[in-house]
């Protein structure tokens, strides 16, 4: 299985992360990618860039060498009501909206009914496409009532390859959230999370574990160049492919 895009990475703007966006297009030129989403971290992350920084994405090019480039964030889910911290101001401009839970950020409560409650919140939001790294053991959710709702609000889940090893106590139950998609039949998105540009456009363990539970590749977004730029042509609308 091939995986045409990776649509979750950091860049130096990230200070926790070591590579320019240059950097990380000419990583996914090596890997040969079709795409790649720039997605530093949104505000209430220590150290994120200001909100300035997300305005100006508008001066990198939709098409560098070759690499469609989309403009993004991974924002910050703040409580259980589904804030996050992507300021109205930014809702148009950016392309591409991951959401996650980071410890640091977050200040809703940790069990279950809430993480559920919060997920739930989010699957509304119409400005998110992405559902950022949601194994996280501290923040479980009840799959079988929020993976339904994922999919009907038309948000992607992720499967996240750094949580295979720098997140390496999320990977069981992110084995269970690709199961709950597998069953329900839920799109999934693959993606590095890289934060240097080496680890872009590689998904080894995020694959081996789809492969061993027999995953449809039909449910993988982005592993088909129709069926992604399908996604961005009905979810992004101010991103147009060429």
């Amino acid at each position: 299985m091939k995986i045409i895009a990776d649509m979750h990475c950091h860049t130096t703007a990230s200070t926790h992360a070591y590579s320019s966006v240059m950097e990380n297009v000419y990583a996914a030129k090596k890997a040969e990618l079709y795409a790649l989403a720039i997605t530093d971290h949104a505000e209430n992350m220590p150290s994120a860039p200001g909100t300035w920084y997300f305005h100006n994405l508008k001066v990198i090019p939709r098409n560098i060498d070759g690499i469609y480039v989309l403009r993004g964030i991974e924002a910050n889910i703040l409580n259980s009501n589904g804030d996050i911290d992507l300021p109205l101001d930014l809702q148009v401009p950016l392309d591409w909206v991951v959401a996650s839970i980071h410890g640091v950020a977050f200040e809703g409560n940790h069990d279950m009914d809430d993480c559920t409650q919060t997920w739930l919140n989010i699957a509304k939001n119409p400005y998110v496409n992405v559902i950022g790294h949601s194994g996280l053991p501290d923040f479980k959710y009840d799959y079988e009532k929020v993976i339904p709702e994922f999919g009907k609000n038309g948000k992607l889940v992720e499967i996240n390859n750094s949580s295979f090893k720098i997140r390496q106590s999320s990977a069981e139950n992110c084995k269970q959230i690709a199961l709950a998609c597998k069953k329900y039949g839920v799109n999934i998105i693959v993606n590095s999370d890289s934060h240097f540009c080496t680890q872009i456009g590689h998904f080894d363990n995020a694959l081996k574990m789809l492969e061993e539970i027999d995953f449809p590749e039909e449910l993988i977004i982005n592993a088909d160049i129709n069926r992604f730029n399908s996604y961005l042509e009905k979810y992004t609308p101010f991103f147009k492919v060429q």
